[in-house]
């Protein structure tokens, strides 16, 4: 008879997944459900690591927002924090300062992918597509290729 294979513990994967990026406590949830075995138990160990401080809201904000301010609009990092469970005051603010720097980011993110103005309808109507699914605000895209439009007159 074979031994069964080693099973780590739910804090033990909730450690592994912790340790390769932050997670919020309802992804953790969502990805460790399947393993809980007891009522309770995914509970009582996400409490312990909340308690240590190994999830902390604060982090995961303030890393989804490092990684992906660059190249997303604030529509949609507001959707990938959603997507977390989290809300309230400190995902407000970190929202209030990506509005500030919406132009400069989605003008930058125009200028790597196409630095120039459109030729004809069909090319401008691919730049809008493009900023605006990455989640730029349609006002600062349409700033952007009148903008580049003025550039070439």
């Amino acid at each position: 008879m074979s031994k069964p294979a080693f099973q780590p513990s739910l804090k033990g994967r909730a450690l592994r997944l912790l340790s390769q990026r932050e997670h919020s406590r309802t992804e953790l949830e969502r990805k460790l459900a399947p393993h809980a075995q007891e009522p309770g138990e995914l509970a009582k160990a996400l409490d312990d690591l909340q308690a240590r401080d190994f999830i902390n809201e604060g982090r995961v904000i303030e890393s989804v927002v490092h990684r992906r301010a660059s190249k997303l609009g604030t529509s949609r990092i507001k959707h990938e924090l959603a997507s977390k469970g989290l809300s309230g005051e400190a995902v407000t603010e970190a929202l209030a300062g990506l509005r500030e720097t919406e132009y400069s980011r989605a003008l930058a993110m125009w200028r790597k992918k196409f630095d120039r103005p459109a030729v004809d309808p069909k090319e401008r109507a691919k730049q809008v597509r493009f900023l605006l699914t990455r989640g730029f605000h349609s006002e600062v895209v349409r700033k952007i290729i009148q903008g580049a439009e003025d550039l070439e007159d």
